[in-house]
């Protein structure tokens, strides 16, 4: 069996700018046999994607999880992704939603430090942006763009804007807590971009071989963010821990130029998700 698989994108149920169906005509249009689809903290683009999905397409219900090391100080912002958890599962659900709240907090913060600072930006345009999604920096970076203060996403996150200057720190699941709230949840857990030295996140190796003896399933190797040293130095760690590989674009529309299936998973890593999964299956169209 061949097939393209990228198991790791956003639409607008949280900071990107396809909704849910539109996201899964454009995996099918790209040549993706198989996406998921991992929103930020959260699951409402599930539905919608399920019933616009292209024949041809299978569709993997996930979300990527806002974490934190407190292992050291000041502790470390992590991304995990959850793969095929049930979203009914109570903790779960509890923790998704402090989360989301804690976002949509930290950014009403953020804009009022922008209008402390004279700059014209509302946010309750900001949250007619997000529409019903969890809101992120992306969407006050969409905000700067409006009012001509910058050209692109990416010089808002830089250190005058949101990367430092009007950059607040977030309520997060400690990153264990999250794997074993995963796990529970009948989800695969695979770290996302453990080496994205690009971001400033480089993640110890020792907290990997931690999170692995505590229930974690995989590393996303292949990312745009990842060197090619950075990806063969994750290779390796998922060999020694005998993890599983997965690599993917990290889409988020127009706010990063990275296209659907830029880099893409293992037909053997995918179905090792699959077998591992005991929350929802995949969806296939047709």
């Amino acid at each position: 069996m061949s097939a393209r698989i990228d198991l790791h994108t956003h639409s607008t149920a949280s900071d990107g700018t396809l909704g849910p169906a539109e996201l899964v005509r454009a995996a099918a249009e790209a040549g993706l046999d198989v996406v998921a689809l991992t929103d930020h903290d959260t699951t409402a683009g599930w539905e919608p994607a399920v019933a616009a999905l292209p024949r041809g397409l299978t569709l993997v219900r996930g979300a990527e999880l806002s974490c934190r090391w407190f292992g050291v100080e000041p502790a470390i912002p992590l991304h995990l992704l959850a793969y095929l958890f049930d979203p009914t599962e109570p903790e779960l659900v509890a923790e998704l939603a402090r989360v989301r709240r804690a976002r949509e907090e930290r950014g009403e913060r953020i804009v009022r430090l922008l209008q402390a600072d004279g700059i014209r930006v509302s946010w309750s345009e900001i949250l007619a942006g997000a529409a019903g999604g969890t809101v992120g920096r992306p969407h006050i970076a969409q905000a700067l763009i409006r009012a001509g203060l910058v050209a692109t996403t990416t010089e808002a996150f830089g250190p005058r804007w949101l990367g430092e200057r009007y950059r607040l720190p977030k309520e997060d699941i400690d990153v264990f807590r999250a794997v074993a709230l995963v796990r529970a949840a009948g989800g695969v857990p695979v770290f996302a971009h453990p080496r994205a030295s690009r971001r400033g996140r480089i993640v110890p190796d020792e907290l990997i071989v931690e999170l692995a003896a505590a229930g974690l399933a995989g590393l996303e190797a292949d990312h745009e963010d990842h060197s090619p040293a950075e990806r063969e130095h994750v290779r390796a760690l998922a060999a020694e821990l005998g993890l599983l590989v997965t690599g993917s674009s990290d889409f988020h529309g127009t706010h990063k130029t990275v296209r659907l299936g830029a880099f893409t998973t293992g037909v053997e890593a995918y179905e090792r998700i699959v077998e591992l999964a005991r929350g929802v299956t995949p969806v296939a169209s047709g």
